[in-house]
């Protein structure tokens, strides 16, 4: 699965595009962790839920949960909300 990266993420995969592979969000953002270790940390929370500041999107739907199975086919975009002051 192709996956657009967003850029507070670049310097964990080198750049915009990735692939993992996967049968749910789970697994691929698990598959992404053992390419790039530590980039699911920065999207998961201690409690394997999605932190507050990230969105997925699948298609032209948005992914809560990890549970939710994803077709190869499509690519996962990764949005992360930028805040400060």
């Amino acid at each position: 699965m192709k996956i657009l990266i967003p850029s507070a993420l670049h310097s964990y995969t080198g750049g915009a595009r990735a692939e993992a592979e996967g049968q749910t969000l789970a697994d691929v953002l698990a598959d992404l962790d053992r390419r790039y270790p530590g980039i699911r940390f920065r999207m998961i929370d201690e409690q394997n839920r999605i932190r507050r500041h990230i969105r997925f999107f699948s298609g032209n739907t948005q992914v809560f949960d990890l549970d939710h199975a994803l077709p190869a086919a499509e690519e996962l975009i990764i949005v992360q909300a930028l805040s400060g002051g």
